[in-house]
């Protein structure tokens, strides 16, 4: 792990208990929250044999801190406790007051980490083993109805080992997680919510990135797989407006590593074979038209046209990652390509003068 960087990580596991209208229920749950001190990214990542657990166990807001509510889950903890952080209360001031005025405790496990990387996790003496909690400089680590102690020490490794986005760094948590038994009653669904402080975004504040998958035999991998195309499109656009912010506020490292990011996304997914036409495409139009990597760009403006001749919105990326080259000739004939199948639209005519007046 970087040591330039300060990452805090909190590994909850529950399972729906045993109170209130879930008595009976009993499906097991691991999900990490963590804090990177480096982007100020929240995070939350869960998988549960249980259907939408995203509906209930992730709740975080940037600048105040993350929440992972489960076992016999209080939903209430969510909200409750992020308005608790954002008065000001560290995160374990926020654990143990929300604890006090619940009566079903003992039935909970929840994990929390404040805007400050401050992390604090409780399992209740009624969570159905293997149940336990570990804490360390930085981390805490729990974990409920688990294949075993390994479950929890593959997540705490994957995570500290692996680099790039928090969101990718959570979801290879999950990976190892169930690479090592998992939640001994199985798979069904998996949810990523990740915030991050922004004044020319506030939606950042509450979904930077925020995906589910409700109902799912692999809902790891299908996760991983929403998570690929979120990252090719929306989450490439919010690395290129937080560089463009961070430049204008002089701020040359942070904006390199947004640009960074955007570098890695379009590598590894030219690395991939089972790419699709949109993430090539979404790819290669965003960093053309910020005028980086282009060569990167053409070859996935390539692929994007092989898989999809006919798509005119493909061949209008084609042809500008073409022009941006400097081969304003060859930009010209693929956007004829593309007004031959559709001889009606003003845009791709307003292109072709564009690319003439070279």
């Amino acid at each position: 792990m970087n040591a330039g960087r300060v990452v805090v990580l909190v590994f909850v596991v529950l399972v729906s208990g045993t109170a209130g209208a879930l008595a009976g229920v009993s499906n097991g749950t691991f999900s990490i929250v963590a804090y990177d001190s480096e982007t100020q990214e929240l995070g939350v990542a869960v998988q549960s044999r249980a259907f939408s657990v995203g509906a209930a166990v992730p709740w975080a807001e940037a600048g105040v801190g993350a929440i992972a509510t489960q076992a016999s889950t209080n939903e209430s903890f969510g909200p409750n406790g992020l308005a608790l952080l954002r008065a000001g209360y560290s995160a374990k001031q926020t654990l143990d007051t929300i604890l006090a005025g619940d009566a079903g405790g003992e039935n909970r496990q929840v994990g929390i980490v404040d805007a400050l990387g401050r992390a604090a996790a409780f399992t209740g003496s009624k969570c159905i083993t293997w149940a336990g909690d570990t804490s360390g400089t930085g981390f805490s680590v729990q974990g409920n109805i688990l294949a075993g102690p390994e479950v929890v020490s593959g997540m705490v490794r994957a995570f500290s080992e692996s680099e790039g986005e928090l969101a990718e760094r959570l979801i290879a948590a999950l990976h190892a997680a169930q690479a090592a038994g998992g939640d001994r009653r199985g798979q069904q669904s998996a949810a990523l919510l990740v915030v991050r402080p922004s004044d020319h975004y506030p939606e950042y504040r509450t979904r930077y990135i925020e995906l589910r998958v409700e109902d799912h035999p692999d809902p790891i991998n299908e996760l991983e797989r929403v998570f690929r195309l979120h990252q090719a499109s929306d989450l490439l656009r919010a690395h290129l407006r937080y560089a463009e912010h961070f430049d204008t506020t002089d701020n040359v490292e942070a904006a390199a590593l947004e640009l960074k990011r955007v570098g890695e996304t379009l590598v590894s997914t030219l690395e991939r074979d089972d790419v699709d036409a949109g993430s090539l495409n979404a790819l290669a139009w965003f960093c053309a038209t910020a005028d980086m990597y282009l060569e990167e760009s053409l070859e996935a403006a390539l692929r994007a046209v092989k898989l999809e001749p006919e798509n005119t919105a493909i061949l209008d990326t084609l042809a500008e990652v073409l022009f941006r080259l400097g081969r304003a000739k060859e930009a010209i004939e693929v956007i004829d390509r593309a007004i031959a199948i559709d001889s009606d639209d003003e845009y791709l005519k307003g292109q072709r003068k564009r690319f003439e007046a070279d």
